[in-house]
């Protein structure tokens, strides 16, 4: 069994469902120990964060993962247990296999073998790693950032490891990820009688000529490779269950996801001047999830292009899509952030799997882009 695909299936076995870390990092810091690395250990409330370092100065090289995993879903439907690992058909089976273990796995391997070929190598490398990713997101690396602005801490390039490819290993680089905004609607009414509507004042009447203005929206084209910025609905609910009682309160929960032509901010403040501007009594919650991204040409994209061109057998798509990553905290500490894993097919499914050929291939992946990177004077 290879190192890769060994240290895959330890991670696998240990029940690291978000926020519960499950032993991992412990694991991945024990062996970064005796690699030579620097070791730190973060823990806020419940959860668990690494942070692991090789060398001195700039420029810093993050490799940026997370060792929590989505719950299972029906144990039935499961071809075999979810932690326990199955290689079968030339795939590994287990929760976390493609999403991410995996590629934490193969970035254990690569700093190994980076930092034993090339002991005295310019700059930082670095490995961050947190048990909430899959969760609430609020003291893994959102939290790190925190700590890290407050220090000072420099970090020049990011490097996520997150299920990126569509087909074959490589065939896409994440460049920036758009920016999720959430919202609670709450707008208030008069219950009454549907027979009286004059005694009452009906919210989802009242609400509807604003929610369509929103739905229809066009909030801008696109930003070189983000496409428009998005509004969704996601959920609407009023009334008691009764027919002849108009409601007293519409719930909508709604999402933007938005490119760099948008702040949080900015948005929040258009939102509610229409819905102002249609005379609704409302209360409006807003949930930051993340600013949008964005990396543009320079020395990551280009080394990045290079070794996934060699991988894939061909120039990967450069892409802003899908949802987030943990890289959003780390974008604004100045870092420039990619986005280079397996494929995603199985990805929070039932049977999630990873091809073997694939995992035995990431880790001279990442260690490719670490030479390219940070090579060595002569």
């Amino acid at each position: 069994m290879s190192d890769v695909l060994a240290l895959t299936c330890q991670l696998i076995a240990r029940r690291s469902i978000t926020p519960d870390d499950a032993g991992c990092q412990p694991l991945i810091a024990a062996r970064l120990r005796a690699a030579g690395f620097a070791i730190e250990h973060l823990r806020y409330g419940s959860v668990d964060n690494l942070w692991a370092t090789h060398g001195s100065g700039g420029p810093v090289l993050v490799l940026l993962g997370h060792t929590d995993v989505v719950p299972p879903g029906p144990l039935e439907e499961w071809g075999s247990e979810p932690f326990t690992p199955v290689t079968l058909d030339g795939l590994l089976y287990g929760r976390g296999a493609a999403d991410m273990k995996g590629s934490v796995a193969a970035f254990v391997i690569a700093l190994e073998r980076f930092v034993t070929a090339h002991p005295d190598h310019p700059g930082t490398v670095a490995l961050l790693l947190t048990s909430d990713e899959e969760g609430d997101a609020i003291d893994g690396v959102r939290r790190v950032a925190e700590v890290f602005r407050a220090r000072g801490q420099r970090i020049d390039w990011c490097i996520t490891g997150e299920p990126s490819s569509k087909d074959v290993l490589g065939d896409l680089l994440r460049v920036g990820r758009r920016g999720s905004l959430s919202a609670t609607l709450a707008v208030r009414g008069v219950q009454g009688h549907v027979a009286y509507p004059e005694k009452a004042r009906n919210p989802v009447h009242q609400a509807a000529p604003a929610l369509a203005d929103l739905a229809a929206r066009r909030w801008d084209d696109g930003f070189e490779s983000f496409p428009p910025t998005s509004l969704q609905i996601s959920n609407i609910h009023a009334g008691t269950g009764a027919n002849n009682v108009i409601p007293g309160e519409l719930q909508v929960l709604f999402n933007l996801r938005y490119n760099p032509h948008w702040d949080a901010a900015r948005l929040e403040a258009e939102c509610e001047a229409i819905l102002r501007a249609h005379g609704l009594d409302f209360d409006l919650c807003w949930h930051r999830s993340g600013e949008p991204f964005h990396t543009p040409e320079g020395p990551l994209r280009a080394a990045a292009r290079e070794v996934l061109a060699q991988f894939a057998g061909h120039m990967p798509e450069e892409s802003t899509g899908g949802g987030t990553s943990d890289a959003r905290f780390i974008a604004p500490l100045g870092a420039q952030c990619i986005e280079i894993g397996p494929v995603n097919a199985s990805i929070h499914k039932v049977d999630e799997h990873v091809r073997l050929s694939d995992l035995e291939r990431l880790p001279e992946l990442y260690l490719a882009l670490l030479q390219r990177l940070l090579r060595p004077a002569g």
